[in-house]
């Protein structure tokens, strides 16, 4: 047994290992600062996750498998995961924006697979323009904080004057 086959990841590659947890942790990185939910860990383990299988699906390629209905089939599975974020607060729907980075996490481990490692990096990081960009605009505009950003805002206020009366 050699050190080579030790470290061999076959049909992975550690270049393209290396890329999915790059994205999935600049990406995790800018939801765990702002304490939003999908961290690091979660957003590294996604862009892995569905990278290896995509992979996989590739390498099982015969009659019976298909790897179109393997990116179908992950593009379900974490849908339900992205759901799982989702909640109703007050009226309101929450952690829309989670989900949907759910969902854009298991593209770029797709991407990484099919397309290509730097492909898959340049997407994370436009991701990243997206969630802090967004996020900027609606600190410093009150017209990007209307619709259910003002709705969730005015019952959460109602409520703490409510509370505020009750005590």
């Amino acid at each position: 047994m050699t050190i080579q086959s030790i470290l061999s990841v076959d049909p992975f590659s550690w270049s393209s290992i290396g890329a999915a947890l790059f994205c999935g942790t600049i990406v995790g990185f800018e939801r765990q600062v702002r304490g939003k939910p999908v961290g690091i860990r979660t957003s590294s383990l996604i862009v892995l996750g569905t990278y290896m299988f995509i992979l996989i699906g590739t390498v099982v390629n015969n009659d019976a498998g298909d790897p179109a209905r393997i990116i179908g089939q992950v593009v379900t599975g974490i849908g339900f995961l992205g759901a799982g974020v989702m909640l109703t607060r007050d009226g309101v729907v929450v952690g829309v924006t989670s989900a949907a980075t759910i969902w854009s996490l298991a593209a770029i481990g797709v991407c990484i697979a099919v397309v290509g490692e730097l492909v898959a990096i340049k997407m994370a990081i436009v991701i990243i323009g997206i969630l802090y960009g967004v996020g900027v605009l609606e600190s410093r505009s009150l017209l990007f904080t209307r619709g259910a950003h003002a709705q969730y805002r005015e019952r959460k206020k109602r409520l703490a004057k409510k509370n505020n009366l009750d005590d």
